[in-house]
C-alpha cells in the first residue's frame, strides 16, 4: 500500500500550489485552506501566516509530471 505524499499542486495552484497541494493531500477543497490562511493572516497580526506560507513553499516539494519530471512553466521539451 502506497501512502499518499504531499506536493505543491501544479494545477490549483494561485501563487505557489501550496494551498491545492494540502486541499488534495486532506481530500478537501483548497479554497477552504485559502481562508484558513487569511484567518491566521489577519488575526495574527500578518506575519505568522506569512511565516507558515513560505515555510511551507520552501519544505513542500513540487508536484511532479506523469513520467516523473519536473517542467519549468517557461521552459517546453523540444525533440
Amino acid at each position: 500500500m502506497q501512502g499518499k505524499k504531499l506536493y505543491r499542486s501544479k494545477d490549483k495552484r494561485i501563487i505557489s500550489g501550496v494551498c491545492g497541494g494540502l486541499g488534495d493531500y486532506f481530500g478537501i477543497d483548497p479554497n477552504i485552506i485559502r481562508l484558513l490562511l487569511i484567518v491566521i493572516t489577519f488575526f495574527g497580526y500578518i506575519l505568522p501566516g506569512v511565516l507558515v506560507y513560505i515555510v511551507a513553499c520552501l519544505l513542500i516539494p513540487e508536484e511532479n509530471d506523469e513520467d516523473g519530471s519536473t517542467i519549468d512553466a517557461d521552459y517546453e521539451y523540444k525533440n
